[in-house]
């Protein structure tokens, strides 16, 4: 494994017991859309072969297996990738426990490379080299993530901020790494381009829809920056995601939307 990607597992708590188990069940899934429009971009309505780098518990990997003829998640964190392993999947769907700058697969094979909510977790300087070369000409490489803060309606959208912002300020105090701090997602794009590696790099935006429940909506907030019990020390994390239950118990939202956000560089 890198050893960035290690020492940012070992101070994540994403390996901690029980969080992979959460993280599949409150974290989305891409929407049918965004996997529409990077296969076009890769000029085909059914890749042969996309693969799915920083795949976590399987929620991108498997969103491809329609849309595919094989679809292989790759992921560092041994946790993440047996719970992606003891979920149901078609049997065009395989997983592979690599780092993301050493896949193993040949050179041209893949029509789509894909990290899901993954790529800060990388050294783009290892990831961007390995995915260019494993894509044919013409193939697309795509990271995609989701704003954190979803619109839900707007007095549980100012509790769920709430919730990431005390997260946010317990890190600083607590002088806690967060992923996303080496390689912020907002510089995505610049990296992409600035690799040389791709003919055509550009940003486009999709949209989720989701129904929902206070359960899920507590969920998802619970779940982002890792497992709750990071924060142990910092009661105001606790106090804000009460705040949000009881807002969400409340209001009883049924449906929530997500913006994504999808860098892409075409081979």
């Amino acid at each position: 494994m890198g050893e960035f990607s290690r020492w940012l597992i070992e101070r994540s708590g994403y390996e901690r017991a029980g969080y992979a188990d959460e993280y599949d069940r409150f974290r989305p899934a891409p929407p049918a859309d965004l996997i529409a429009v990077v296969a076009a971009l890769a000029g085909t309505d059914r890749p042969r072969l996309v693969v799915d780098i920083g795949c976590g518990t399987g929620l991108s990997t498997r969103a491809w297996a329609e849309r595919s003829d094989e679809i292989i998640g790759v992921e560092a964190n041994a946790s993440m990738i047996a719970r992606a392993r003891r979920s149901p999947a078609a049997a065009n769907v395989r997983y592979v426990q690599a780092v993301a700058g050493r896949v193993g697969l040949a050179d041209g094979s893949a029509d789509v490379v894909t990290c899901a909510q993954s790529f800060h977790w990388m050294d783009p300087r290892d990831v961007l080299p390995e995915a260019a070369r494993i894509l044919r000409p013409g193939g697309v490489f795509a990271a995609y993530d989701y704003d954190p803060l979803p619109v839900i309606a707007p007095e549980v959208d100012e509790a769920f901020e709430d919730v990431l912002r005390a997260r946010g300020e317990a890190r600083r105090r607590l002088n806690m790494v967060a992923g996303a701090a080496t390689w912020p997602k907002d510089e995505h794009l610049r990296r992409i381009q600035e690799s040389g590696l791709f003919r055509t790099v550009r940003e486009v935006t999709c949209h989720a829809r989701a129904e929902t429940d206070p359960e899920r909506v507590v969920g998802l907030a619970s779940s982002l920056g890792g497992p709750v019990s990071l924060f142990d020390a910092a009661p105001e994390v606790a106090t804000a995601l009460a705040r949000l239950r009881d807002v969400a118990e409340r209001v009883r939202p049924r449906v929530l939307f997500l913006s994504y956000r999808v860098r892409v560089g075409v081979r």
